[in-house]
C-alpha cells in the first residue's frame, strides 16, 4: 500500500476535519443513536485523524481497531484514545488482506482518504464482506477528481489530467479507481439494497493555506511527471507560477472529495 508521512498527514488534518461533510456525519450519528456501545475498525487509519474526528458524535463506549501497515503511525494513532474509548492497533498490509481485520465484532467499518487508491476488485471483496455482515460503511474524503484554481494559468488543466490519469495507477492494490472511487463504490452499495447519505467534502485553500498549497503542488507536479505525457520544463514552469501566487498571497485552490455513509435498508 502506499506510504504517507506523518508530516503530510498531520498537515492535511485540520482540513480533512472541516471538510468532512456534516449531513453524512449526521447520518451516521443518527443511525448509531441508541447503541450504548459501537465497535469500529478503521482501514488504513494513519494517525488516527477518523477516531478523533467522529469519536465525539458517538455512543459513549467505544471499542476501535486502527488497522495500518506503518507502525509509526499506528504508534501516533492510539497514543490518545480519550476517555470511554478502547484503542487497538492492528498492523496489517491491508491491500495484501482486510479479512481477519474485521473478525470478531464489528458493528462500523471507516476509511476516510482511501478508496480512490483502491482496485475495483479490492473494493468489490470489501462491499462483499461489508454486506455479508450487515455492518455501517463511513467513507470520507475519497478524491473526485476536481480542483479548481485561482487565478487561472493556461497549464491549470492539462496537470489536472495528468494527475487523474496518474491516479489510475497501482498504489498497491492493482490499478486504482482514482476519481472514479467513490461513485463505484456507491453503486455496489446501492446494488446491495444499502441506503446511502452521500455529500461533497471539498477542500477549500485560501491564502493563508500556503503550506499546504505549495505540498499539493509539489505532489501534483511530480505525478505529472511520472506520466510522461507534458514537457518536464512546461510543468516546472507551472509550478513556479503557481508558487508566485502563493508567495502573493493570491492563490485559492479547490479539491473535491465525496464523502457517503451506507447502511443496509433494514437499518431504517
Amino acid at each position: 500500500m502506499t506510504a504517507f508521512s506523518a508530516d503530510w498527514l498531520a498537515l492535511r488534518e485540520p482540513y480533512d476535519l472541516r471538510a468532512r461533510n456534516p449531513a453524512v456525519l449526521a447520518a451516521l450519528e443518527a443511525t448509531v443513536a441508541s447503541r450504548p456501545t459501537l465497535a469500529i475498525v478503521d482501514l488504513a487509519c494513519g494517525a488516527g485523524a477518523t477516531l478523533r474526528a467522529i469519536a465525539p458524535r458517538l455512543a459513549p463506549a467505544q471499542s476501535w481497531r486502527l488497522v495500518d501497515n506503518d507502525l509509526r503511525l499506528l504508534a501516533r494513532a492510539s497514543s490518545e484514545p480519550g476517555a470511554a474509548k478502547k484503542v487497538a492497533t492492528v498492523p496489517m498490509d491491508i491491500a495484501r488482506a482486510f479479512g481477519t481485520a474485521l473478525a470478531g465484532p464489528v458493528d462500523l467499518v471507516t476509511a476516510s482518504a482511501l478508496l480512490d487508491l483502491v482496485s475495483g476488485d479490492w473494493l468489490a471483496d470489501l462491499a462483499k464482506e461489508i454486506v455479508a455482515r450487515s455492518l455501517l460503511f463511513y467513507a470520507a474524503l475519497t478524491y473526485d477528481g476536481r480542483v479548481t484554481f485561482d487565478p487561472a494559468d493556461p497549464l491549470d488543466a492539462a496537470i489536472v489530467a495528468a494527475v487523474n490519469r496518474h491516479q489510475r495507477g497501482d498504489k498497491g492494490f492493482g490499478p486504482a479507481l482514482g476519481p472514479t472511487a467513490a461513485f463505484a463504490a456507491m453503486a455496489r452499495f446501492e446494488a446491495s439494497d444499502y441506503a446511502i447519505v452521500r455529500g461533497a467534502s471539498d477542500w477549500t485553500l485560501g491564502p493563508r493555506d500556503g503550506d499546504i498549497q505549495g505540498d499539493l503542488l509539489a505532489g501534483w507536479a511530480a505525478a505529472a511527471r511520472e506520466t510522461g505525457e507534458l514537457a518536464f520544463p512546461a510543468i516546472d514552469e507551472w509550478l513556479a507560477r503557481r508558487r508566485e501566487h502563493i508567495a502573493a498571497g493570491h492563490s485559492s485552490i479547490g479539491v473535491g472529495h465525496m464523502d457517503f455513509f451506507v447502511r443496509p435498508a433494514s437499518a431504517l
